[in-house]
């Protein structure tokens, strides 16, 4: 069964191949009647509260990478893989360090250049996203 999101949510990133994502912080709560995601990739220092989906934690403190970087791509390609009939979302405590760095390397995933992939989420997704200078460094090399 196929379960995406709507393109028009908040959060929702289209990528060039069609998947739908959504990146979120987790600071701020769902909406009242916004969906619920099938699969969550967390990204935080410390493991996350229980949720009702199923999801996958990579730690990975505020402003810095993943400690686990081959676990890292690992979650990424798969959160990517799921994302052609799931609801995938993707989120951080505040859904732009992490998660727009997270969301640039799903878009080399799918095909954006690496050099291109941080362009790419300040454009269709948070303008501020991807924080830091290694951040962007992370992105660039993520596709080898």
């Amino acid at each position: 069964m196929t379960e995406t999101w709507n393109p028009a949510d908040p959060g929702v990133l289209r990528l060039p191949s069609g998947r739908l994502i959504r990146g979120r912080g987790l600071r701020r709560p769902l909406p009242p009647g916004a969906p619920e995601p099938s699969y969550a990739l967390y990204l935080l220092g410390g493991q996350p509260p229980p949720v009702p989906w199923e999801s996958t934690w990579i730690r990975w403190p505020d402003f810095r990478l993943p400690a686990d970087r081959p676990a890292a791509r690992v979650a990424l390609t798969a959160a990517w893989e799921r994302a052609v009939c799931e609801r995938v979302e993707v989120a951080c405590g505040g859904g732009r360090g992490r998660t727009g760095t997270a969301l640039a390397c799903l878009a080399v995933l799918d095909g954006v250049p690496a050099e291109e992939a941080v362009d790419f989420i300040r454009r269709h997704y948070d303008r501020r996203a991807v924080e830091t200078p290694w951040q962007k460094r992370y992105v660039r090399t993520f596709a080898g």
